[in-house]
């Protein structure tokens, strides 16, 4: 779309994917392109409300399928109103988490078909697709001791039991291999700089930006 890249971060709880967008964003902001931060759930005025109805509350306040739709929903609306018009006029948009989340968090974790949520894909989102995905691999325990000493009251999933995190690690896992030249994933337990410096190589190699 126009010279826009689309760069999305997945993972675990705790995994560390704010800090990264954060330092990617300052590389490519170094390099005077457009940069263009946003989240799922939310991004855009309508998602943002959508948002608080999935990460608060209790762990059983909705159903999976009902999750995955909510999720769409957010991701259509945050899609039409800040990640397409960003694209379009040739920014870089970073992203903390897509759709590749719904697939691991309400599939593998929650036990959802896949193939469900693949046929709501197609007709919330269409053959839309990041240009490329980081994966932040951290072992469970450690992202939830991370998540665990932020200060908020977004903490639906982290709530959630150990074994439905194990599932939602495996789920990322399983996604990055399926798809490995749009996936690529990283050891979240690096340190950010050098994680930092692992994830500015590829994005270099995969979409041809020289990153400092």
């Amino acid at each position: 779309m126009a010279g826009g890249r689309f760069i999305t971060f997945e993972g675990g709880e705790g995994a560390g994917k704010t800090t990264q967008i954060n330092l990617l964003r300052d590389s490519l902001k170094a390099l005077s392109k457009d940069v263009v931060l946003t989240r799922e759930p939310g991004g855009s005025p309508g998602a943002e409300q959508i948002r608080q109805l999935l990460v608060t509350g209790a762990t059983n306040r909705w159903t999976p399928m009902t999750e995955i739709l909510l999720h769409f929903a957010a991701r259509r609306e945050h899609l039409e109103r800040t990640v397409w018009p960003a694209l379009d006029r040739g920014a870089w948009v970073l992203c903390d988490r897509f759709a590749d989340s719904t697939l691991a968090y309400q599939g593998y974790g929650h036990g959802q078909p896949i193939e469900e949520i693949e046929k709501v894909y197609e007709v919330a989102v269409g053959a839309f697709r990041p240009d490329f995905t980081a994966v932040l691999d951290i072992p469970v325990e450690v992202g939830l001791k991370r998540a665990a000493e932020r200060n908020h009251d977004e903490n639906r999933y982290e709530s959630m039991d150990t074994a439905f995190h194990e599932r939602v690690r495996n789920g990322f896992k399983a996604i990055a291999t399926k798809e490995p030249g749009r996936c690529q994933i990283f050891d979240g337990t690096v340190p950010p700089e050098a994680l930092q410096s692992e994830i500015r190589d590829a994005v270099k190699g995969r979409l041809g930006v020289k990153l400092s």
